[in-house]
């Protein structure tokens, strides 16, 4: 076997596999070149997924003849004028994205610096340069790309179909727009314009706000809370939604270094970790977060493809992440998203079939009634305002299925005292476990358990904050039985669970004993915790840290010390309940995601009647 250099084209395409892997990465490169070109507008226009034709036009800064004709040479950059890699203030910095598009296509130049007289043209085929020649362009740059990976036909064959190939591209512009707000983008498949946004003119924070609620829709920004903290020289500023605003998947989680959208496992694990005591384990949230890093603090030379990032202190970021996400959270207070009181509503409106809707409803409709959807509650409202006729012969309402709160408290005090209550006064108990509310602008409904859940959490929590829980000893220990693997996995946690208050002691092969139990959780039955405990630590594994640990353990011991569904209450009970949860932090969900309460406005309510 004899040693030998490979041909300077094999070579190119070769390289050209790590930067340019789909078209979406061919448009990222090209819209990245255009941004570190000053331009205020840039057009992308895709046929077949980007297969067949790619054209990103801008109006930036434009290269010279010589400097066309130097761009398509592998390793030539404008952007290391010092040769620095420590400090990168570009996107783009390696010179690679223009040869190596240019080495598995048929790739045009055309490029006009303003203030020339005229544009020059450059063409790149299969590696194979053409020109310079004159031609006709605006002040900008144009590049086009024709059949691409038509030099690699291997690579073109494990593309997908042109409509995932399309949406990987909208996925990649969609993050560079996010970061530059300034700068109006387009995207049109064919003929067809798919993403119109124009350039926002406002301070950063705003634009960036007035760009998401343009990609993703107003409820986004209304159901977001503002992220901004600094420490030891980082900045992070962003959007993170609420947990009640939860998705099933984590396609809305974005993470920018320095105005550069990454991909980066130690970013998201900072993430999970600040919902970690406010979102179940198959939620995601919505996040959209800015870093802003001295550029000697973090290494973007990893990867030709520049989605990676290392950080010299990547404690330092996931703190600073985790701390800011929390602190934002805690400051939401009795906050929910807009679409549980959406959904609620939802449940009220005729036509639909969910729980609830008007479909639901089998007591037929009253002589000569259309059934419109979006109506039928208000039409059936006002039919069954008719006096009812009961037993006795009087004209009367049926037997109430709420138990009214009895007197004392809140319950009978004016709008003046409602006014001063975000939850606002308990009016009425459903089915000993749904406390209603009256406030001055609508009604709560509030899941009794799921609330004090969350106040019992941040008790225990709050206890170990402050060097540990106060136990209480059991007059006679309770041996709990358990499968060998789990009592194991509860005797290698025994010292987390005595910092929580919770003493278990092995009690020989696949038993443990509980001597003491925390002290504010009163009776518990602890056979049914430890099981519980049992399932949780075996799910966690050992992927999380500790204290993340130790948190997912306080939410599972507060489940089970929390006033359970059916108790009935009174209406001091209430009462104390919601003014606790105006005082709690995240108070809005329980400790295993699910929302605490329901909040419907008057005016909605008043839709539903057809009074507005």
């Amino acid at each position: 076997m004899t040693l030998r250099l490979l041909p300077e084209g094999l070579v190119n395409r070769i390289a050209a596999g790590e930067v340019v892997e789909r078209p979406a990465a061919a448009v990222k490169e090209l819209v990245e070149n255009a941004i570190d070109a000053g331009a205020a507008r840039i057009e992308v226009i895709l046929r077949d997924g980007g297969k067949s034709f790619i054209a990103v036009s801008d109006d930036g800064c434009g290269m010279t003849a010589a400097e066309l004709k130097l761009a398509v040479l592998r390793h030539a950059t404008s952007k290391l004028d010092d040769g620095d890699l420590t400090h990168i203030a570009t996107l783009g910095f390696r010179g690679e994205a223009l040869p190596s598009i240019g080495a598995v296509s048929r790739m045009t130049l055309i490029s006009r610096p303003q203030g020339a007289a005229e544009a020059a043209r450059v063409r790149v085929e299969a590696g194979r340069i053409e020109g310079p020649e004159p031609a006709a362009l605006p002040p900008g740059t144009r590049v086009e790309v024709r059949d691409l990976f038509f030099a690699t036909p291997a690579r073109l064959k494990f593309l997908k179909t042109d409509r995932t190939e399309f949406s990987h591209t909208q996925d990649a512009l969609m993050r560079l727009a996010m970061a530059h707000p300034e700068i109006a983008f387009t995207l049109a498949d064919g003929e067809t314009l798919r993403l119109n946004l124009g350039a926002v003119t406002a301070d950063l924070f705003d634009a960036r706000r007035a760009r998401l609620a343009a990609l993703f829709g107003g409820d986004f920004a209304k159901d977001a809370l503002e992220i901004a903290a600094h420490r030891e020289g980082l900045g992070l500023t962003g959007l993170a939604g609420l947990p009640t605003a939860a998705r099933r998947t984590a396609d809305r989680q974005y993470l920018f270094i320095n105005g550069r959208p990454v991909r980066d496992r130690m970013l998201v694990g900072a993430v999970r970790g600040a919902y970690q005591d406010v979102l179940a384990r198959d939620r995601h949230p919505m996040v959209v977060l800015f870093l802003d890093a001295p550029p000697e603090f973090v290494d973007v030379n990893v990867h030709p493809a520049k989605t990676e990032v290392r950080f010299r202190d990547p404690g330092l970021v996931r703190g600073l992440i985790v701390g800011a996400i929390r602190h934002a959270l805690a400051g939401a207070g009795v906050r929910t998203a807009s679409q549980v009181s959406d959904a609620a509503l939802g449940a009220f409106q005729a036509g639909g079939d969910g729980p609830g809707g008007a479909a639901a409803w089998t007591g037929g409709w009253p002589s000569g009634m259309a059934r419109r959807p979006g109506r039928g509650l208000a039409q059936a409202a006002a039919h069954f305002q008719a006096p009812i006729m009961n037993e006795a012969g009087f004209a009367g309402l049926g037997a109430p299925q709420a138990r009214v709160a009895e007197s004392g408290g809140l319950a009978e005090e004016g709008a003046e005292a409602l006014e001063s209550y975000p939850l606002g006064a308990a009016r009425a108990q459903l089915f000993n476990t749904y406390i209603v509310a009256e406030t001055t602008d609508g009604m709560v409904i509030v899941d009794q358990h799921a609330a004090h859940e969350r106040l019992v959490y941040e008790r225990i929590r709050k206890g170990l904050e402050g060097g540990g829980v106060a136990r209480q000893i059991l007059l006679i220990p309770e041996v709990v039985e358990l499968e060998p693997g789990r009592a194991d996995r509860l005797a290698a946690h025994v010292d987390e669970l005595a910092a929580l208050g919770l003493l278990v002691e092995p009690f020989g092969d696949g038993a443990v004993v509980v001597r003491e139990t925390p002290a504010m959780l009163g009776e518990v039955a602890a056979d049914g915790l430890i099981r519980d405990l049992a399932d949780e630590l075996a799910t966690l594994g050992q992927g999380l840290v500790l204290s993340e640990k130790l948190e997912s353990v306080c939410a599972t011991m507060a489940c089970h010390s929390s006033v359970r569904a059916g108790r009935r209450l009174t209406a001091q009970e209430m009462n104390a309940l919601l003014r606790e949860m105006e005082a709690t932090p995240n108070a809005a969900q329980c400790g295993h995601g699910r929302p605490t309460l329901v909040h419907l406005g008057r005016a909605d309510i008043e839709k539903l009647f057809g009074r507005r």
